[in-house]
């Protein structure tokens, strides 16, 4: 997306940042325009009262979806997608089962979102979502398979991970409807008009695009970034766009500005010490994560430089913390709760239709402007 021809006045194509609000008002829209998390708007909007929620917050959320419009999904019965199809003769009819398969929950609140976008579609059409987290035990997995696809009441499966990577599915799915969310197949060079199996992921390519793309529309041009482990596919595709966005605004890539942390924010911190040792140091700082970002804004703290005035940063992911930073973390939403719910979507639209063309579906996310992006210091 050329940033140059932009600032000269041609228009600038669609980003997630810059896209209207014709599309379908999401629970990620309410969340930022409140500014809170995911997490915290589907415990107001599902009217969970033993939470440590403000009043005023909850009205905040509450006020804000009732002006976007939105509302969580009402089961809607006469919506259900028929067990019976899957159901041996004699066995009786019920409410259907989706199972939802992941390899962990407990180390990221990511996996967690997903599950409450999953849970809500599925009660939309009158389903319900059984998770099981293997912890990446094959035992655990073969165990939770064979019981589960005796069950004569599942219509299909969402098998997710909770790093974006590529999966070989495991053998007893074969031939069961199943969705892969946050991961894909192996043979992903597959043409999609032959996909054997659809999935569901982040655009992380355009995320990473979008994030850098703020900073150089606030004018700057010495950008640092602070990735994640190399190995993993967030880490690869964030770099993609973090490029791409230097490339489009005739920026040349310097390999010297780019350092590896581990997602943690010991390793922002001490890859942002790293960078601000350059000659001339970035003006700005793109970190892959917001827990990254937190230790970058500590280190130049550290440093006695403030944030936005003299160093501009920005996260991704949107975590809880980003709004609690000092000053609030501007950063990209990771669309779990999206990812989450549009994958029993496209499930449950192949268990009614068997011969529906499988997909690879990737999903973007939304920008959040808060108060640690601005204008370059005039050097």
């Amino acid at each position: 997306m050329p940033a140059k021809a932009a600032r000269a006045g041609a228009p600038r194509p669609e980003t997630p940042a810059r896209r209207g609000a014709a599309r379908r008002v999401t629970m990620t829209d309410v969340a930022t325009q409140a500014g809170v998390s995911q997490s915290t708007v589907s415990l107001v909007l599902n009217g969970m009262t033993g939470t440590q929620l403000a009043e005023e917050t909850r009205a905040r959320v509450a006020r804000v979806a009732a002006e976007l419009g939105y509302q969580l999904p009402e089961r809607k019965p006469e919506r259900r997608v028929a067990a019976a199809r899957r159901v041996p003769a004699g066995a009786g009819a019920g409410t259907g089962l989706i199972l939802y398969l992941v390899d962990e929950v407990s180390t990221s609140p990511h996996a967690a979102l997903s599950i409450d976008g999953a849970k809500d579609e599925a009660w939309r059409q009158g389903a319900l979502v059984c998770v099981f987290a293997t912890r990446s035990s094959s035992a655990v997995e073969a165990a939770v398979l064979a019981t589960m696809l005796a069950n004569p009441q599942l219509l299909g499966v969402v098998y997710s991970t909770i790093f974006t990577r590529a999966v070989t599915l495991p053998a007893p799915l074969a031939g069961v409807p199943t969705v892969l969310l946050n991961c894909h197949p192996v043979d992903e060079g597959t043409p999609p008009a032959a996909l054997s199996i659809s999935s569901v992921e982040p655009s992380e390519v355009t995320g990473g695009q979008v994030a850098t793309e703020c900073l150089i529309d606030a004018g700057h041009r010495r950008i640092g970034f602070i990735n994640g482990e190399p190995w993993m596919d967030a880490a690869h595709d964030r770099l993609l766009g973090y490029r791409r966005a230097l490339a489009s605004a005739d920026i040349a890539f310097d390999r010297k500005l780019v350092r590896e942390g581990d997602w943690h924010v010991a390793s922002g911190h001490e890859c942002t010490l790293l960078l601000m040792r350059q000659e001339p140091p970035p003006t700005a700082i793109f970190c892959a994560n917001d827990l990254m970002a937190v230790g970058c804004l500590e280190a130049l703290h550290e440093l006695g430089l403030r944030v936005p005035q003299d160093v501009s940063v920005m996260g991704y992911d949107d975590q809880e913390i980003a709004r609690h930073t000092k000053p609030a973390l501007s950063t990209l939403v990771l669309p779990d709760y999206e990812m989450g719910r549009l994958a029993v979507e496209m499930l449950l639209a192949e268990v009614a239709d068997p011969a529906r063309r499988k997909r690879r579906h990737k999903v973007e996310g939304s920008l959040v402007a808060r108060a640690t992006v601005a204008p370059p210091k005039p050097r």
